[in-house]
């Protein structure tokens, strides 16, 4: 139950169209839902403003759809990240009212457009990092975010990114998703003065050991302001993103009036 649904709930109870017992029912889901395989934290939209979101590797598909049922009944933009194809399919099952974009591995359940505002920046390295920059990027825009995409830009061909200077310039918080040696982000951090997070993949060949490589060369950043999220971790990048840029908005001049 998210804000709106219970100033509605009480504003219902006030007016007379509910009594005190059909709003105890209501919200005997508060703060949570337990369906046994999975509590269904029904508080979190009060307290963070964003529903809960469905992890859906591990899961079984039968799990996923009671638990896609139970929080969709009160909520818009509902994420279910790391979902395949035929995990999709299995939540058009339940509810038709989905959209999946397939590259970024994210469902958004009963979609709302919202005004996009402020300004992230993805950046990526290669075409093979584009699944993780794309839940990144997805992650953001759902929650409010506008975001700028500026993919396969690695530091094998610079020219590349210092082209698009510019739109690094503007931005409030940038996010760079590297594999390999990950020296993106550290490059990124030494153009901007905004808020850089770090997003190593698990690109690349043996010795990047599934991205523990570029982890610890992000971590590593010589220039300052670089974070790092988990390897392969878009929605996290994502969703600080967008935190990042929601702070930005309510507060301080235009990124671009903070150079110099």
């Amino acid at each position: 139950m998210d804000a709106d649904h219970l100033r509605e709930l009480l504003r219902q109870l006030q007016s007379g169209l509910l009594d005190v017992e059909s709003v105890i029912n209501r919200l005997k889901s508060l703060p949570f839902e337990d369906l046994g395989f999975a509590k269904i934290d029904s508080h979190r939209c009060l307290r963070t403003g964003v529903p809960e979101v469905i992890f859906c590797q591990g899961k079984t598909l039968g799990q996923i759809q009671d638990i896609v049922q139970r929080i969709s009944l009160h909520h818009h933009n509902v994420l279910a990240t790391r979902a395949s194809p035929e995990v999709f399919q299995g939540i058009r099952e339940v509810t038709e009212d989905c959209r999946y974009h397939e590259l970024a591995r994210i469902v958004v359940i009963r979609p709302l457009s919202i005004d996009q505002k402020g300004n992230v920046v993805v950046v990526s390295a290669g075409t093979s990092d584009l699944p993780v920059a794309e839940e990144a990027a997805i992650t953001a825009e759902v929650l409010g975010s506008r975001v700028r995409r500026i993919y396969d830009v690695g530091v094998a061909g610079i020219h590349r990114l210092l082209y698009s200077c510019e739109d690094l310039f503007q931005a409030n918080v940038a996010i760079v998703v590297a594999g390999m040696e990950g020296a993106l982000a550290s490059v990124v951090g030494g153009l901007v003065s905004c808020p850089v997070i770090g997003v190593p993949t698990s690109v690349g060949y043996g010795a990047s050991f599934g991205g523990l490589a570029a982890l610890l060369s992000m971590l590593n950043s010589c220039a300052s302001g670089v974070s790092v999220v988990n390897i392969d971790n878009g929605f996290g990048a994502g969703y600080q993103g967008h935190l990042i840029n929601k702070l930005a908005l309510s507060d301080a001049p235009r990124a671009a009036d903070r150079i110099g």
